[in-house]
């Protein structure tokens, strides 16, 4: 079991822009914004938010944390989404 305490860092200390590029996911500023390709639709309509550290696709109307980023991506568990994370904390 992953303390929640853990969990919360994971998801809160690495920017949401890190790990979009750390996976690769194409991204580009427009209107402000980093846009970024959804890994559901394929489509830009996106947006992220470094207050929330929160990535939006606003035709599926998701919201993406980084541990749902890399699991999308990456095609992987819970676990090996928290364990791709973890490097990235210590950098």
């Amino acid at each position: 079991m992953i303390p929640p305490a853990r969990l919360r860092e994971l998801r809160n200390r690495i920017p949401i822009e890190r790990v979009l590029a750390e996976l690769g996911v194409p991204t580009k500023h427009r209107e402000g914004y980093l846009r970024f390709l959804c890994p559901i639709c394929q489509e830009f309509r996106t947006a992220t938010n470094p207050r929330t550290n929160l990535g939006r696709c606003f035709r599926c109307e998701r919201n993406f944390n980084p541990i749902d980023l890399v699991r999308l991506v990456e095609g992987g568990s819970f676990l090996e989404a928290v364990a791709y994370l973890e490097p990235l904390l210590e950098d």
